[in-house]
């Protein structure tokens, strides 16, 4: 029977357990990579702070955003595209580097934020937020509404996967299911939800950072930065997972415990990123993987180019978005599902014959 213990092979294993700290040590393929992503970002944010309703050159741009030029300009560029565009990558970066954690935890190539339910129970979360609180609450209780939905979508995950531990194809399959009951769930909220807030809700949940505010950036930075740091100090078990659970109770990880808590790590980085974002879909699901084609499997490569990836992914969609049917602003949720999609299709046929 063909092994498919996720994590490109068994080949990997002594790389991955004597990597599992050394997050800052030289690797050219990484830095290789690094260096080509942050390249393509620097790009990305030059043309989305010069492109749209009104073209800026990239001069103008630049002094804008130091603070010089026109009050329009300052205002166009300062409080309209900026915090856009650093939405854009906080977003992106908390959605791909939660779907890395998914797939290596889960070891499996489909796992993601969205398909396994945890997006659904964020948005189930920030719906009822903005249709029933967000007259009495500030913006700031937001994502802890979004990330106490994505919680316990979660937990109804793993308990309804449990059965004598967790198997990672399980875990997947019962999450597709809850994935289709939230999405039900929230379609009945916006049917019964005032009209007002109705339209709004349903442009937010097809994914979009539009009229993203400074306001909203500080909201959601301290959460990515909080999940992360954590993501960093447990890096060592997210290394160990991916050896499968036989060799991972023998080099001495409490497989189960570990487990749990770098699922509790990814939904808090897609439920804040849901509250912010809506329903971006299919990021999680396409930035880790081409972030591991790039560095590999080890966490200490690919956690930092995940999250380049997919902050250049949404940036770049997002850019797309906004310009390319002028004067109509589209949701980034559609162009990345539209690209999401049919990768998803590819990976099932990929994956079709194992077991």
């Amino acid at each position: 029977m063909k092994k498919t213990s996720y994590g490109e092979g068994r080949k990997n294993n002594r790389d991955l357990s004597s990597d599992a700290g050394r997050w800052g040590q030289f690797h050219r393929p990484t830095l290789r990579a690094s260096a080509v992503l942050l390249t393509i970002w620097i790009v990305l944010a030059l043309l989305s702070l010069m492109l749209g309703d009104q073209m800026i050159p990239l001069n103008r741009a630049w002094q804008a955003l130091m603070g010089q030029g026109s009050s329009d300009e300052l205002f166009i560029i300062q409080s309209l595209r900026a915090p856009r565009l650093i939405m854009a990558f906080l977003v992106g970066a908390a959605l791909a580097v939660s779907g890395a954690v998914l797939q290596a935890v889960i070891r499996n190539p489909l796992a993601a934020p969205d398909v396994i339910g945890i997006s659904g129970g964020a948005s189930v979360g920030a719906l009822a937020f903005i249709t029933y609180l967000s007259s009495y609450a500030s913006i700031y209780w937001m994502p802890v509404a979004s990330i106490i939905g994505a919680f316990l979508a979660a937990g109804l995950v793993y308990w309804l996967a449990w059965r004598d531990g967790v198997h990672p194809l399980r875990l997947v399959l019962v999450g597709i299911g809850i994935s289709s009951l939230l999405s039900a769930l929230t379609s009945f909220m916006l049917v019964f939800s005032p009209s007002y807030s109705a339209t709004s809700s349903y442009i937010w949940l097809t994914g979009t950072i539009y009229g993203s505010s400074w306001t909203e950036v500080i909201v959601l930075l301290p959460w990515v930065i909080c999940f992360m740091l954590l993501l960093y100090v447990y890096r060592g078990a997210m290394n160990v997972q991916l050896l499968g659970d036989e060799l991972a109770v023998g080099l001495g990880s409490r497989v189960q415990r570990n487990r749990l808590l770098l699922i509790a790590i990814s939904v808090g980085l897609a439920g804040a990123a849901v509250s912010v974002g809506g329903v971006i879909g299919f990021v999680g699901l396409i930035a880790p993987h081409m972030a591991r084609k790039l560095v590999g499997p080890v966490s200490w490569r690919l956690l930092p180019v995940a999250a380049l990836t997919g902050g250049a992914v949404v940036a770049l969609a997002d850019l797309v978005a906004r310009t390319a049917f002028l004067p109509l602003d589209i949701p980034v949720g559609v162009f990345t599902s539209g690209i999401g999609a049919p990768f998803f299709i590819y990976l099932l046929y990929r994956t079709r014959n194992q077991r």
